[in-house]
């Protein structure tokens, strides 16, 4: 009878035991990062996660301090969002004169970045272009030493305004996708409300100059796509003979309210180009748009470069000049 007794014991103790034990497990595996019976693995918790423009998954372990940009509008927008940059390309001073810290280095051009200063700087996120081609070569480089980066396209205001809000979210600065996203839509929002209500639809014509020629543009740019929203009828949509070759005929015979050039590359020879193509036509005089002072040459860097959080700008530019 004793002897039963004793050996009951332990068997009564180790149940009083097992909820305990249980316990203990599970909130081991709680801290661990799982809670479902399956195997912790030490894997660090993401900073940010997102999409990039070619559908590629881009995942930061933590936030990066090392960035640099392929692209000066990148840069930018980098900026904007509050990060800091170790290396961008030489359009950031040549193009659009941006004020970089002393110390950041020119790791060469747009199109031909030096992938050894790249590597030399020790990045630890890079911004690409989906429309560079050196820039797919980085990426190989890039792939290889496993450092982290991501392609982006801007081509309009929700590109820049998308491409933003990743980059806020990686600096944790929502304050500023508010003051340069936010509010520049609702800049652009309000710029596009007394259009409507005009109910007028001015016919244009968008050229870009360059060295030696001038081609229309329709649908494939930025400042066409202003155009459309802001309520007026781009003749080369229409006429694409006009998107193939720019003839002074098919100018003649649309007769646009408005003619809007942009220069390319080196501004002087693409205005003298135009000058000599169209402006030495006498037939160019008696166009509306001409003799009623609606020939207008546009900035570059509200027209040709992306504006940033200067697109409200834009829109509110072009607005006055066709609507007043």
């Amino acid at each position: 009878m004793n002897i039963r007794k004793k050996s009951i014991y332990p068997v009564i103790i180790l149940l009083m035991l097992l909820p305990l034990l249980f316990s203990c497990s599970r909130d081991q595996a709680e801290s661990s990062g799982t809670g479902d019976g399956s195997i912790a693995q030490n894997i660090p918790e993401a900073h940010y996660s997102f999409t990039d423009s070619l559908g590629r998954t881009v995942v930061l372990e933590k936030a990066p301090r090392r960035v640099i940009s392929l692209l000066g509008s990148y840069a930018e927008t980098w900026l904007l969002a509050g990060g800091e940059l170790v290396g961008v390309t030489d359009d950031v001073i040549s193009e659009r004169q941006l004020d970089v810290p002393d110390g950041t280095t020119i790791i060469g051009t747009v199109k031909s970045p030096n992938l050894e200063k790249l590597l030399e700087l020790d990045p630890d996120f890079v911004l690409l272009s989906t429309d560079i081609e050196g820039h797919v070569a980085a990426s190989r480089i890039l792939e290889q030493a496993g450092i982290p980066y991501a392609y982006f396209k801007v081509e309009q205001f929700e590109d820049y305004l998308g491409m933003l809000k990743i980059c806020t979210d990686i600096t944790g600065r929502k304050d500023l996708y508010e003051r340069y996203g936010l509010d520049v839509q609702n800049q652009i929002r309000n710029t596009l409300a007394k259009v409507v209500s005009s109910g007028q639809k001015p016919t244009v014509l968008f050229v870009r100059a360059l060295s030696g020629k001038a081609k229309a543009k329709a649908d494939d740019n930025m400042t066409c796509r202003m155009l459309e929203d802001l309520g007026t009828d781009n003749i080369a949509r229409r006429h694409e003979s006009l998107l193939d070759e720019l003839t002074m005929e098919a100018i003649i015979a649309e007769d646009p309210d408005f003619i809007f050039v942009v220069p390319m590359g080196n501004e002087k020879k693409a205005l003298q180009s135009m000058h000599d193509i169209f402006e030495l036509n006498p037939a160019w005089a008696g166009l509306t748009a001409v003799k009623e002072g609606r020939y207008i040459v546009l900035p570059k860097d509200l027209f040709h470069y992306k504006p940033n959080a200067r697109w409200g700008e834009s829109y509110e530019y072009l607005d006055r000049i066709i609507y007043g």
